[in-house]
C-alpha cells in the first residue's frame, strides 16, 4: 500500500490563505521547518511550552481549495482516484463564489457521508436551520473561529480515528 493511500486525507475549503496555513500549522507540524528558529527564540524568551497531551502524532495529508467549486472538484477527483477525503473543513463565507452552505449542498450530492466541519467567526446561518436542511447527511459539526488547536485535533481524531 502506498504512503498516499495510508494517510488520512483532509480538505480545507476557505478563501483565506492564512486559514490554510493555520490548519497546516495545527495539524501537520512537519510542514513548519522554517519555524524551528522562531521556536528556539520563543523557548529562550518564554521557556519550553508544555507538550500537547492526549493527541498522538497525526499522519495526515492536507489539501486546500480556495472556493467551494474548487473544493467540490477536488472531492470528485479524490473519489474517482479511490483516495477520498476523510474530513473537510468548510468556511461559511467565501466571496465571490459559493458560500459554505451552497458548497455543502453540492458536496452532499457527491459525497453524502463525508464529515464536514463548518467554520466561521460569523453567524450568518442558524445552526438549527442548517441541521433541518441536512438532517440525514454525513456528520456535520460547527466550529467557531478563531479555532484552537485542541478543538481541531479533537475533531480530526473523532472523525479519522
Amino acid at each position: 500500500m502506498s504512503e498516499r493511500v495510508s494517510k488520512k486525507r483532509i480538505l480545507v475549503i476557505d478563501d483565506s490563505e492564512a486559514i490554510h496555513q493555520d490548519f497546516r500549522r495545527l495539524l501537520a507540524p512537519e510542514h513548519n521547518e522554517g519555524r524551528k528558529a522562531l521556536d528556539l527564540m520563543e523557548e529562550a524568551l518564554f521557556g519550553v511550552a508544555p507538550p500537547v497531551e492526549g493527541f498522538p502524532a497525526l499522519d495526515l495529508e492536507m489539501d486546500s481549495a480556495m472556493q467551494g467549486q474548487e473544493g467540490l472538484e477536488k472531492v470528485r477527483q479524490a473519489q474517482a482516484s479511490g483516495q477520498p477525503y476523510g474530513l473537510a473543513f468548510l468556511d461559511y463565507r467565501m466571496p465571490p463564489g459559493w458560500n459554505g452552505i451552497e458548497t455543502l449542498r453540492h458536496l452532499r450530492k457527491v459525497a453524502p457521508t463525508l464529515p464536514v466541519v463548518l467554520c466561521s467567526a460569523y453567524s450568518d446561518y442558524s445552526w438549527e436551520k442548517i441541521r433541518e436542511e441536512f438532517p440525514d447527511s454525513g456528520p456535520l459539526v460547527e466550529l467557531k473561529k478563531p479555532v484552537r488547536r485542541d478543538q481541531v485535533r479533537e475533531l480530526v481524531s473523532t472523525f479519522l480515528g
